[in-house]
């Protein structure tokens, strides 16, 4: 093993969180809901896309009315299989949040999924 150095000029760690980002995720919901009973399809899935949070580390989620109405289109049981979504950390500009950044998803419409 080296040994370690002594003196070293020490750099200030800045944290990515803090920061406002955009990214675009395509989110394969079929198989997050294998083996899920079919009149549970579509909450399960709508629970699953809180996976952002994860993504982006912040503890509050907000999915858009669009994107919701998007997974629920054709039904409880019938979820599609694949969205294509815009996740956004933003900073929370309500002064009674506990968290000063949360994470916003909204859909965005493509007609195939291939080379995304």
């Amino acid at each position: 093993m080296a040994p370690a150095k002594k003196g070293g000029k020490k750099r200030e760690a800045r944290s990515a969180i803090n920061e406002a980002v955009t990214r675009e995720y395509t989110i394969n919901i079929h198989k997050r809901i294998c083996g899920v009973g079919f009149k549970k399809c579509v909450p399960w899935a709508l629970r699953d896309l809180e996976i952002c949070m994860k993504e982006m580390g912040t503890p509050d989620v907000c999915i858009n009315t669009r994107l919701n109405k998007a997974v629920w289109a054709k039904g409880i049981r019938n979820s599609p299989y694949c969205v294509h979504v815009q996740v956004s950390r933003k900073c929370n500009e309500d002064e009674d949040s506990l968290n000063k950044l949360y994470t916003l998803v909204t859909y965005i419409p493509v007609t195939t999924f291939k080379n995304l």
